[in-house]
């Protein structure tokens, strides 16, 4: 009887022990595909995925290449999301995709492989590298006070869409 009493006490103070861990360790939402930049706007998951998606919708793909514990890709996130006109236009008129690693298509990087880095592909598939930032160094980069420019960046896309194809 008392060891049946003792291994009960066992088992219940292994359960108990592991509830606390569970109670103590902290509760965070679900990772989704905008990684942060904006949860209302609906992703895609691979750049191949972005590039169907694109020619099926006649719509430019927006690729983000960033990464988590970069320190200018996480203030230009947080701008990115925060920003109402920015979120609507890309919600609407982009196809979406952010990347935390680079893909095998070199067309992405002609610059280099720096972070934050954002490029536009049009419908056709054609890699826009003529839509940059203000660098002349990086110039697919854009901080924190460039969002006008990639806002205007964003439009220009659409406009060239409309022009030449």
């Amino acid at each position: 009887m008392s060891l049946h009493v003792l291994a009960m006490s066992l088992v219940l103070l292994t359960f108990s022990s592991n509830l606390a861990m569970a109670v103590k360790k902290e509760i965070r939402a679900p990772q989704t595909l905008s990684r942060g930049w904006g949860d209302s706007i609906s992703w895609v998951q691979t750049y191949e995925e972005g590039l169907y998606n694109a020619k099926k919708s006649n719509k430019p793909l927006m690729v983000i290449h960033h990464l988590e514990d970069c320190q200018y890709c996480q203030a230009l996130k947080k701008v990115f999301a925060e920003n109402e006109e920015l979120q609507e236009l890309a919600k609407e008129s982009f196809i979406l995709l952010n990347l935390m690693h680079e893909t095998t298509d070199k067309n992405l990087a002609p610059d280099g492989k720096y972070v934050p880095r954002i490029m536009f592909v049009d419908p056709s598939l054609t890699v826009r590298a003529d839509i940059t930032g203000r660098y002349s160094n990086r110039l697919y980069t854009y901080e924190p006070q460039d969002l006008p420019i990639l806002i205007e960046n964003m439009k220009k896309a659409l406009r060239l869409l409309q022009t030449e194809l």
